[in-house]
């Protein structure tokens, strides 16, 4: 490595935590700042069109949840079909719409519980709130800035700052210097049902005595080999934290997990709401304690007692208040003593990495925290975690999606770069590369592999040469070049759209419905994804969709949606619309190449890309794909 290759900021721990600090802080001021710009600017429906708010809303009843949190339902009655940005623990503002169209903003904040496509339980600061709310007409909410995240995610590079003579101080040290990671001598444990790269890859990770970690590229069951080294330290530790950066994410390795049959508490409720998911949260667990229907009565009986504590002669009120006090009391030792059996009955606590700073997890410590999707994490949200373990397993691949950063100077200056990336740089002897993979055909999985993955992937032989048609080639570039299809910007959040490109997507979309049958689709449920970097251009594919009739019967087998919302699904055709189109050869951030990988490698069985080659293939990347799909033709 050249002097001018090394990371600088690696040589100094304390200067590079604070360097973080300085570049989230401009995340915070950016995000902040763009916040407000958008509540003042930004009208109703286009927040309803983006997601981040429900208008109008249903307000329904109110209750204490199991936490003791005074809650409000609310729910959705129209534009239910787009998808929304709320899940557990982000915050919200209510508002009324007068006739007129004027906003008011209610003067307090909510935090959300609960939300699936139309129902959203919040919590509420007080009961006067609640009645404002009830009492409104035409209500709304929205997402409101996320205070509490950035405030974890600083408290935590200060706690890592500061830590001295202890094991965090330790961890700071080793993960982010040229320090040697340690390694426990243990006999190789054989997994006979894993590839020799999992299987690898587990015992690395039961080595490690401070950190491992799991590089997974697409389709190479880095979720089997998480399972598997979470289940095997298990016999060696009572208990472990499992965390990553999304309620989704933690929801996969948890459902997983059960499968497996370990036991899990869940931490925060999932975003994958059925009742498998709900059967291992912290709450729905609560709520079937033994002790939780007394406990239940307390609080009805004290809430009631409450309202009497100004009433009456003195005697009177010392009477209740002495009895307050009493019930209190024993409410605690309840809280404590379920709190107490749920942790110590379960193997694995699994949360997002921001929820392992809950008032629940205060006072608790790890052997081992494992964080999938590590890739896709700020390194300050990975200390949030890090400072409840002594070793850390990190799993993700880092040649797919970052962390998504708003302020371009921040990303520029290094926020984008993650824990787990400069880890993997700085100590390649703790990485294990999953390099078998069970998802797309050799020839979809080529290129990528040797534009990532220095060539080392390998198809497995069940998916090898899978296909669904003979005779197909797995991979068409479909070149708009010469047909005057332009690209045209809708706004920054939006990005671009290409109608002509999107038009001509379903045009080719069914002439291959066509080809494979209507009738064997159906029977076999082969699914389709229909992918594009851009939301406006996703958007107009949904709405074009829902109005051909032609593709009526396969709709529930259709998947629209970004880059970023594909990442780790998988389907066994993908279509992709580049939308770019311009005489500059100007192609934004189709120039981040991973989101790129992530796009390409969806597919089990046939791929299919849209795209302008005079604009796309000016670059290297793009002008390589191109070749590499032509040979595949002539061959």
């Amino acid at each position: 490595m050249k002097q001018s290759d090394k990371p600088t900021e690696i040589s100094s721990p304390a200067l590079h935590l604070q360097r973080q600090q300085l570049l989230l802080r401009m995340e915070y001021e950016y995000e902040k700042a763009e916040f407000q710009r958008q509540t003042e600017t930004m009208g109703v429906e286009r927040k309803v069109k983006r997601g981040l708010c429900w208008w109008p809303v249903t307000v329904g009843r109110n209750y204490y949840n199991s936490l003791n949190q005074l809650v409000l339902e609310v729910t959705r009655t129209e534009d239910t079909d787009i998808e929304h940005a709320f899940e557990f623990g982000r915050p919200v503002a209510f508002f009324r719409r007068s006739a007129d169209g004027k906003i008011t903003y209610f003067p307090f904040q909510g935090t959300v519980s609960y939300a699936d496509e139309t129902r959203m339980v919040v919590v509420m600061p007080g009961m006067n709130a609640i009645l404002d709310v009830q009492g409104a007409e035409a209500v709304g909410v929205q997402l409101y800035f996320d205070e509490t995240s950035y405030r974890t995610m600083f408290e935590a590079l200060a706690d890592v700052l500061r830590a001295k003579g202890n094991r965090l101080a330790e961890l700071r040290d080793i993960l982010l210097s040229t320090q040697k990671a340690g390694q426990r001598e243990l006999y190789p444990v054989r997994f006979p049902w894993l590839n020799p790269t999992q299987e690898s890859a587990v015992n690395k990770v039961l080595c490690a005595r401070d950190v491992a970690i799991v590089h997974g590229p697409p389709g190479t069951g880095k979720t089997t080999t998480l399972v598997e080294a979470i289940y095997e330290t298990l016999h060696r530790e009572p208990q472990v934290l499992v965390c990553a950066q999304s309620n989704t994410a933690v929801d996969w390795i948890s459902e997983k997990l059960v499968d497996r049959g370990v036991s899990v508490l869940r931490i925060g409720n999932p975003s994958r709401v059925n009742d498998k998911m709900l059967s291992f949260t912290y709450e729905r667990r609560f709520e079937s304690h033994p002790a939780y229907t007394e406990l239940w009565a307390l609080r009805k009986e004290l809430r009631a007692l409450q309202g009497r504590a100004r009433k009456g002669s003195f005697e009177e009120r010392e009477g209740v208040r002495s009895r307050i006090s009493r019930l209190r009391e024993r409410a605690t030792a309840l809280e404590i003593q379920i709190n107490a059996d749920l942790f110590d009955s379960a193997h694995v606590i699994a949360s997002t990495l921001a929820c392992s700073n809950h008032r629940l997890m205060h006072g608790r410590h790890f052997g081992t925290l494992f964080i999938d999707e590590a890739a896709q994490a700020l390194e300050a949200a990975c200390w949030i975690a890090i400072r409840r373990a002594d070793r850390v397993v990190l799993a993700g691949d880092h040649c797919q999606l970052p962390p998504t950063i708003k302020c371009v100077d921040a990303a520029r200056g290094g926020l984008e770069r993650t824990l787990m990336e400069r880890v993997a740089k700085g100590k390649p002897e703790a990485v294990s590369l999953l390099r078998i993979q069970y998802r797309m055909h050799e020839d979809i999985m080529r290129f990528p592999s040797r534009w990532f993955y220095h060539g080392l992937l390998e198809a497995a032989p069940e998916v090898r040469h899978r296909g669904i048609l003979d005779l197909d080639t797995p991979i068409d570039w479909i070149d708009t070049t010469g047909r005057d299809f332009k690209e045209q910007f809708v706004g920054e959040t939006f990005g671009r759209i290409n109608r002509d490109e999107a038009n001509l997507l379903l045009q080719e979309l069914e002439a291959y419905i066509r080809r494979i049958g209507g009738q064997r689709i159906l029977d076999e449920r082969i699914d389709f994804g229909i992918i594009s970097p851009y939301k406006a251009q996703v958007q107009y594919l949904r709405a074009r969709i829902r109005g051909n009739a032609a593709l009526r019967p396969y709709r529930d087998l259709m998947t629209v949606n970004t880059v970023d919302g594909f990442q780790g699904q998988e389907r066994d055709v993908i279509f992709i619309s580049l939308v770019r189109a311009n005489e500059d050869g100007q192609i934004g951030f189709l120039g981040d190449l991973r989101r790129m990988n992530v796009a390409i490698t969806r597919a089990r069985m046939k791929l299919v890309i849209l795209g302008e080659a005079e604009t796309l293939g000016r670059h290297p990347f793009y002008r390589e794909l191109l070749t590499y799909i032509r040979t595949l033709h002539e061959g």
